[in-house]
């Protein structure tokens, strides 16, 4: 959409995501980070194959990445800013061979994901280091990859402060301020994020909850289904704030501020 230039002369973009833990009619946002910004990678630890009841005639790629693995979570653990939310997560350990056999390579992934543009490229430089002196330790090589052209960096989502105020006057007004609940961060990420490079974004939680359909599954769980009853809030919501900031361009500032005014 933006290389299509679907959003040119567009003065601000808003999205929603439903939330199944949220009660329907009521909605979640907040100021600042709403969510992290998110990459990939993805290793292989190669050693030397060999049977395993004579390792010593052998180089373990196994042992390697499991020592990779044990480091990788101390980047968090203990180089992280406690007030500095990071996080890396490994979700991929493959290797092969018989159960008698000690393999040539073992493959691993996860995700890396912070608030902050400057803990992000840090954290992507540890954990090539990481991975790379672990598998030296271990007398084995690695390759790793950060898989930009199949998943790319995910920036983080954040929500401008001029147009927080202005989405909780407008959801307060159409579903009552108590039902505008503040958020915390999430270590989630949003592709909608991308569009933050060209214009003005703000992304905000749909609730859906309703105790009568019984529990809600995560959004990620193959049991995961949709409370439909929310879509019309959603909607409304939606064409509320494009018509009231239609109707209050005059307070946009040159540069795309929002005056303080609204």
């Amino acid at each position: 959409m933006l290389e299509a230039g679907a959003l040119e002369n567009v003065n601000a973009i808003f999205g929603l995501h439903v939330e199944p833990k949220l009660p329907i009619g009521e909605v979640a946002c907040r100021n600042g980070p709403i969510f992290a910004g998110s990459g990939s990678f993805e290793a292989v630890i190669s050693g030397k194959a060999g049977h395993a009841a004579l390792p010593q005639h052998s180089l373990d790629p196994i042992l390697a990445a499991s020592n990779v693995i044990i480091s990788l979570q101390d980047l968090v653990s203990l180089e992280a800013d406690p007030l500095d939310s990071q996080l890396v997560t490994i979700v991929k350990f493959q290797g092969h061979g018989a159960f008698n056999v000690i393999p040539d390579s073992v493959t691993i992934g996860g995700t890396f994901r912070a608030f902050s543009k400057e803990s992000f490229i840090r954290l992507r430089q540890r954990i090539e280091q990481v991975i790379t002196g672990q598998a030296t330790v271990q007398r084995c090589k690695a390759s790793e990859s950060f898989l930009e052209n199949e998943k790319p960096f995910f920036p983080p989502t954040v929500n401008r402060e001029d147009l927080h105020a202005y989405f909780k006057r407008v959801a307060g007004e159409m579903l009552n301020s108590h039902k505008v609940k503040e958020m915390q961060p999430e270590m989630g990420s949003e592709d909608f994020s991308f569009y933050q490079e060209a214009i003005t974004i703000y992304f905000f939680l749909l609730g859906m909850e309703n105790n009568i359909l019984g529990k809600l599954e995560s959004v990620h769980s193959p049991y995961f289904r949709i409370n439909e009853e929310a879509l019309p809030y959603g909607a409304a919501l939606l064409a509320s704030l494009a018509i009231f900031l239609s109707s209050n361009l005059r307070f946009f500032l040159p540069e795309g501020e929002l005056h303080d005014e609204l």
